[in-house]
């Protein structure tokens, strides 16, 4: 039996007054029942209330699992297997649907759980390994890309992710041999015309390709990728439709441009820049 097990969970309305009460100073953890209120949050991690869902759930999280070091290491162990098991996958493939709320904050509280592993070294090198690979396989299926959705708050499915990689690839027990095959998940997720990109998500996926690069992977691979933009532009202008095309040709220059600036006063870099300055100038 888990930790989180033989509790019925708190409503949303209940759960948002508790929140509520803890984050204004009238109630603390130490009044509460702690694994009921955390086993309530996880149930209502993908609520469409903005306010619960990010700054009263999200922000709780945080606190507990970051600044307060109140959840113990096996309670954060069913945490991740609920968030791998479950949550990143729940309605995945749908698009326009609320379950994304539901995926990308889960990823998000797997980034705190990362995050806080890379502090006390808890998980376990399959651990590290399963986590991954499932993520690799949830941003490859992942299809809803918006970012700010009215009335509804903050989905930002592809930056969540992005962040979760960030944390990821420090941590020690990732093999560094992964790298590539994380780095090609990242970049299909530039490569997108489906949509534009309006809410920073380039700079996001930019963060965990800057921490591959400060722990091993290599400058190259990055600028084959580079180098091949402009022939996968020309490729695709003869099977996308015109307005299609355009929103991939604005989503990989605000990449590239984004890109460049984040590293353009490296000195060890010199090389990536360039290849990104031939990369524009041959992009129409």
């Amino acid at each position: 039996m888990g930790l989180l097990s033989g509790k019925v969970s708190l409503s949303e309305c209940e759960l948002k007054n508790i929140l509520t009460k803890i984050k204004h100073g009238d109630s603390d953890w130490q009044e509460v029942d702690r694994l009921l209120i955390v086993m309530s949050m996880l149930e209502h991690i993908g609520s469409t209330d903005a306010e619960l869902r990010d700054q009263l759930i999200y922000t709780s999280f945080y606190r507990l699992i970051i600044e307060s070091n109140h959840l113990e290491s096996e309670l954060l162990k069913e945490l991740l297997n609920a968030c791998l098991s479950e949550l990143i996958f729940k309605g995945i493939g749908e698009e326009e649907t609320d379950t994304v709320f539901t995926r990308a904050f889960s990823t998000l509280l797997i980034a705190l759980i990362l995050y806080r592993d890379n502090q006390e070294n808890f998980l376990s090198s399959s651990t590290v390994t399963a986590i991954k690979e499932n993520l690799i396989t949830y941003m490859n299926q992942e299809k809803d890309l918006r970012g700010y959705v009215t009335d509804k708050g903050w989905a930002h499915s592809v930056a969540h992710v992005a962040d979760t990689f960030g944390e990821l690839v420090k941590n020690p027990k990732l093999n560094t041999d992964c790298y590539p095959e994380i780095l090609g998940t990242l970049w299909n997720k530039i490569l997108i015309s489906k949509t534009v990109y309006v809410h920073d998500e380039e700079e996001r996926l930019i963060i965990p390709i800057l921490e591959m690069l400060d722990r091993g992977l290599t400058v190259q691979k990055i600028e084959e990728l580079i180098q091949h933009l402009p022939i996968k532009l020309k490729n695709q202008k003869e099977q996308l439709e015109s307005e299609k095309y355009w929103f991939l040709v604005f989503n990989v220059k605000t990449f590239l441009k984004s890109f460049y600036i984040k590293i353009h006063r490296n000195s060890k870099l010199l090389a990536l820049q360039n290849s990104i300055e031939q990369a524009l100038s041959k992009m129409c």
